[in-house]
């Protein structure tokens, strides 16, 4: 751990503190709100969108190289105004209705947030590659080997960064939502209420970090100005964007229109709005790379691509979207205490995993990680499947009620928690290792939009699944409490196997594909 490596783990903190509001927000969906699950599915699409416009907005980090904290401020702008706009329809819900229905302050919300944690996550990416030393303190060059090893030492402490963001605010929700399932649904609002205005923390801890980024740099300047070299030399030993790299119109202009035909389909209202988005944007990310990987080397040309393509994969495997977890909360009784404890449970687990299997990461392919983390998904998913069809209420009475779905739960969690975030890390390594000097934040944006482009698809996936298997909660009429929409959870199995087999079937025939073609993985 080195004190340059702060700045951009701060900021990777804000974004593990957003789900600081997401138990909450699962809850007031459920509760105030009657959104069915495909919305929420095509919401999360649109949601996952902004994550593609790293492309032009990584070529702008590489062209505004000193002035790439702006993109930071702005980002924070964005998440706050998100903020007030959930404390808003917490605490003032009527005034906010007379300006528009609460669902569409509340999506307006949703999609602000996403926009401002793309602006903060692209310059943090740059940053990691400026905080590992090019010089030691006596101004000699650091052993390229010694220097890989820092990187990716940096990649696995932003994970860190983000998990260990999620543990405090898990601790913090398992406090505040002590005993909110019995309250009345004023104090609800209440305790939801504070919890919005805790997470004011957020935009704050980012502009923190590069507030420390900007003394440290400026600690910098003033040592080795003292060793008696001038600016130029200065900047030389520490790596600094002296120069910026030519304007590729491509990146920008392929950014720009992607953002004016996306505003354009969503307003509209095509029919198939996400389905023309998606294909857009993969066509412009496809291409960017192919551009950008034009001058690399055929092995490491390879290399990033296969890499990539499992990654993608990965990432793109639907899920069973929200019908699963109203199900736990109605069927099961989960309620908000609990979910929060699920929730610390995985965050702590996940971060211990991630330092346990760091030698696995290193020592083994990326097909071999991926294939090891598909069967280890496939087998972990099997638990909620068979409570689904009564597995707790069969262990609980053979058990005395200590097996029970609760139980069971924290187990299942407890030993998946760790698998989603050590596939990203050895790819987040290599690129950060091997991408072109003056290109780092630009390699860092096109491929982070290529994998974040699977979240899309794994929503598409989950608005499909939700339409071939209808899952639905109870709705009630806020006012009179008449029942508006009945709860069906019928279909929730089929559902799960599906989602199962196809997160097993999916990731193994990209492994097999790197296996028997050119390509090759990190």
């Amino acid at each position: 751990m080195r004190l340059s490596y702060l700045p951009p783990l701060m900021v990777y903190v804000a974004a593990g503190i957003s789900s600081l509001t997401g138990i909450v927000g699962t809850f007031y969906i459920k509760e105030r709100l009657g959104l069915s699950a495909e919305f929420l599915a095509v919401l999360g699409f649109w949601m996952a969108l902004p994550w593609a416009l790293k492309m032009p907005l990584g070529h702008l980090v590489d062209l505004m190289w000193r002035w790439k904290s702006l993109l930071v401020y702005l980002g924070a702008g964005l998440i706050a105004a998100s903020l007030f706009i959930m404390i808003g329809l917490l605490g003032h819900d009527e005034a906010m209705r007379e300006f528009a229905p609460l669902a569409q302050w509340y999506v307006l919300a949703s999609l602000l947030a996403p926009i401002g944690y793309v602006l903060q996550d692209v310059v943090a990416d740059a940053m990691t590659v400026e905080a590992v030393p090019r010089v030691e303190a006596d101004g000699q060059l650091v052993d390229p080997e010694k220097r890989k090893q820092m990187h990716i030492t940096m990649q696995t402490l932003g994970r860190v960064a983000i998990i260990g963001g999620g543990i405090l605010v898990a601790v913090a929700n398992v406090i505040l939502m002590k005993d909110v399932a019995i309250l009345s649904e004023a104090d609800k609002a209440a305790a939801y209420l504070l919890v919005y205005e805790l997470a004011l923390v957020i935009p704050l801890v980012s502009v923190c970090g590069i507030w420390l980024a900007g003394w440290l740099k400026q600690r910098e300047i003033k040592h080795f100005s003292a060793r008696g070299l001038d600016r130029a030399q200065i900047d030389v030993l520490t790596g600094a964007h002296v120069d910026a790299p030519p304007v590729n119109w491509w990146i920008l202009g392929g950014g720009l229109a992607f953002t004016i035909i996306s505003l354009g389909v969503g307003i509209v209202q095509i029919p198939g709005a996400e389905e023309i988005i998606f294909c857009l944007s993969m066509g412009i990310v496809l291409f960017l790379i192919r551009q950008l990987i034009a001058d690399l080397e055929s092995e490491a040309r390879n290399v990033l691509v296969g890499t990539a393509l499992l990654v993608f994969v990965f990432r793109a495997i639907p899920s069973p979207g929200a019908g699963s977890t109203w199900w736990m909360i109605d069927e099961l009784g989960f309620d908000q205490q609990f979910m929060a404890t699920l929730s610390l449970i995985g965050s702590v687990l996940t971060l211990f995993g991630m330092f346990i299997f760091r030698r696995f990461m290193a020592e083994r392919s990326m097909a071999y990680v991926i294939g090891v983390l598909t069967v280890a998904g496939t087998i972990l998913s099997l638990p909620v499947i068979s409570m689904y069809f009564g597995l707790h209420e069969w262990t609980a009475a053979h058990t005395g009620g200590v097996v029970d779905a609760r139980f069971i739960a924290v187990i299942d969690t407890a030993l998946e928690s760790p698998l989603g975030q050590i596939s990203m890390i050895p790819m987040l390594a290599w690129i950060a290792n091997s991408a072109p000097e003056k290109l780092k934040a630009t390699f860092f944006a096109v491929m982070a939009s290529f994998t974040n482009l699977a979240l899309s698809a794994s929503q598409l996936a989950t608005k499909y699944i939700n339409q071939v298997f209808t899952v639905t909660r109870e709705i009630r009429d806020a006012e009179i409490g008449s029942i508006l929409v009945s709860a069906d959870y019928s279909e929730l199995g089929a559902l799960l196997i599906t989602v199962s087999i196809l997160g097993f079937v999916l990731p193994m025939l990209a492994v097999l594909a790197i296996r028997y073609t050119r390509l090759r993985s990190a």
